[in-house]
């Protein structure tokens, strides 16, 4: 099952806190971006955001799951309506994600 747009347009709107947030289709789903760095995926309108051990210091709480069969576990965000704990996840992770080792891409 697809996500649907109007599913992910509502979780950009609720992390407009983090920073400049955006989606890119991907294999019939969604990544989420914010300023420009990769942080989540949305897949059967569920928000999946990626383990860091930032994140997972700041909320160990928080459930896992693969977005997909045969991906990572990500944190799988089930209250969306809480902007608060969105926010401040995406800010962490997205920290952690800049800071962390930059890997090369593949030409």
């Amino acid at each position: 099952m697809a996500s649907h747009p109007d599913f992910v347009n509502y979780m950009a709107e609720q992390l407009r806190e983090a920073g400049a947030i955006r989606s890119r289709k991907m294999f019939g789903e969604y990544g989420l971006y914010c300023d420009d760095v990769f942080f989540a995926v949305v897949c059967d309108d569920q928000l999946f955001v990626k383990v860091t051990p930032q994140g997972e210091a700041a909320f160990p709480d928080l459930p896992k799951a693969p977005p997909y069969e045969g991906a990572r576990d990500s944190f799988l965000v089930e209250d969306v309506e809480n902007r608060e704990q969105m926010t401040e996840l995406v800010r962490i992770t997205c920290e952690a994600l800049r800071s962390g080792p930059q890997r090369k891409r593949r030409k």
